[in-house]
């Protein structure tokens, strides 16, 4: 499977979680090429404000799995991990990220200037990122005029930002 087969999968949690009523946001938890988890965003219909997606695929795969296994995963999003997603990301040894949307891309403003580089920098966190995947499903969703958080379909896969000579920014590693 590819990384936009896993998004893809991803994808079809969110739209689960916005049928549902809660966020669209889903998460999909792999290792060695394994899903260990899936995640939903169930803030709403558990009233519960830490039920975030990328949460719900780590506790699962905890539970499922056991801890270490988790450590060298990789976190498939839609959405970008909040900070508290990506502190327990941190925790659990998470070495990559492949993401969606991106929070200034959707205008979010709850989170102020807040990036997961941002984090990175801050927590010490070398995390391999990779953005920019498009499914098939997400680009059709975006024909069909649906509200879920995706990468846009004519972004190229980037990994992370860099400076003028080309460094990554610190607390960011290219993903490969």
């Amino acid at each position: 499977m590819t990384d936009a087969d896993y998004m893809d999968q991803a994808l079809h949690e969110a739209e689960d979680a916005l049928a549902r009523g809660d966020w669209p946001v889903g998460s999909v938890l792999v290792r060695d090429g394994v899903v260990l988890a899936t995640g939903q965003n169930r803030q709403n219909t558990e009233s519960d404000v830490t039920w975030h997606a990328e949460f719900e695929a780590l506790r699962r795969a905890t539970r499922e799995h056991g801890a270490a296994m988790l450590a060298g995963a990789t976190v498939y999003s839609t959405m970008e991990p909040c900070p508290m997603c990506a502190g327990a990301m941190k925790l659990a040894g998470i070495a990559r990220l492949v993401l969606g949307a991106r929070h200034a891309t959707l205008r979010r403003t709850d989170l102020g200037t807040y990036s997961i580089e941002t984090f990175c920098r801050m927590a010490g966190y070398d995390l391999a990122l990779t953005t920019g995947v498009a499914s098939a499903s997400a680009r059709s969703s975006a024909a069909a005029g649906a509200k879920i958080p995706f990468a846009h379909p004519s972004a190229s896969v980037a990994t992370c930002r860099s400076d003028a000579q080309g460094d990554c920014t610190p607390g960011i590693r290219r993903a490969e």
